[in-house]
């Protein structure tokens, strides 16, 4: 699904151009090098814990956009492009992140069948094929392949939603892409995230006090989460806008914009998944659940109070 997104977004979105692109993207990368720093500076006296170091620099998606669709029209709609450029700028890195640092020992032969399988991805696209079938069968077969190979298999999904025609359509003038994300989107939103969140974010308090948020990998990830994403986001547009090297998105304000940076700090599943894939033993799955709970439920509340109050009075002075 991220990867159909950012694809429909290059080509003919948000993305498509240098002057929409830099912005998000400035902001997708201090809101994960920012969490990242805070939280290997919390962290720095465990080796182990900071394996965990990118748990706090992603943004979920699904649950940021579900934020601002609560607050209906007292936001611009340019503001809610500007969050999902920002969150699949993320959703990119994150990506990259985990092929560099969360993938097994590299297995060639299954490399060299992956890069065989994408090849024919690739040759589907280049023939204009509208079926979604062929597609879904080599993207299967590729999820095998690099599975086997070490990388994390989260890859073979984008890069099977990559190959996926945009500008070919089918003989009712639909292009496959659109086909395929409108498809999967309620599956995704309301399946698939759901039964991930609830799996996985299921946390045991007993016996467990206000200080265990306190100890350094939780409190890496809530602050990270938090603070981090909106220092991280606020920051890199502060850095930008006032030189006019981008411009704010339309309608957009300043208070919006730091709602928004707030809003980025919604980890949950996302960094729930990265934080599965840093530590395999038991003793962290509490702290983990704990960090990632803690900031992102600070992240949502404080950016929906921002973008709240915040929305009506820009109204209001005007």
């Amino acid at each position: 699904m991220i990867g159909l997104e950012v694809k429909r977004e290059v080509i003919q979105g948000e993305l498509s151009t240098p002057a929409q692109v830099v912005l998000p993207i400035a902001a997708g990368l201090g809101g994960m090098l920012v969490p990242a720093l805070i939280y290997v500076l919390i962290n720095r006296g465990d080796s182990t814990a900071l394996n965990g170091w990118a748990i706090p620099t992603v943004t979920d998606i699904a649950f940021a956009l579900g934020i601002l669709s609560l607050l209906g029209n007292r936001v611009p709609a340019s503001l809610k492009i500007f969050l999902t450029a920002v969150a699949i700028a993320d959703d990119l890195g994150a990506i990259v992140i985990i092929a560099l640092f969360y993938t097994a020992d590299l297995s060639l032969p299954m490399l060299f069948l992956a890069a065989v399988a994408i090849a024919m991805l690739i040759a589907l696209n280049r023939q204009k094929i509208t079926r979604i079938a062929p597609y879904m069968i080599v993207g299967v077969i590729l999820w095998v392949f690099v599975l086997k190979s070490g990388v994390h298999a989260t890859l073979a999904g984008v890069a099977t939603a990559f190959a996926v025609p945009l500008k070919a359509t089918d003989t009712r003038g639909h292009a496959p892409l659109h086909r395929l994300e409108h498809s999967l989107h309620p599956w995704v939103a309301f399946a698939i995230l759901p039964i991930f969140a609830f799996t996985n974010a299921g946390v045991s308090f007993g016996g467990i006090s206000p200080t265990a948020l306190a100890e350094p990998l939780p409190l890496g990830i809530a602050v990270g989460l938090f603070a981090g994403k909106l220092t991280g986001v606020c920051g890199a547009c502060a850095a930008l806008v006032p030189f006019g090297l981008a411009k704010l998105p339309e309608g957009a304000t300043w208070h919006q914009i730091v709602g928004v940076a707030a809003v980025c700090g919604v980890g949950f599943t996302m960094s729930l998944f990265i934080g599965s894939l840093a530590f395999e033993g038991s003793e962290y799955y509490t702290p983990l659940r704990l960090g990632v709970i803690a900031g992102s439920t600070l992240s949502g509340i404080t950016g929906y109070l921002l973008l709240r109050f915040g929305s009506a009075h820009s109204k209001t002075n005007s």
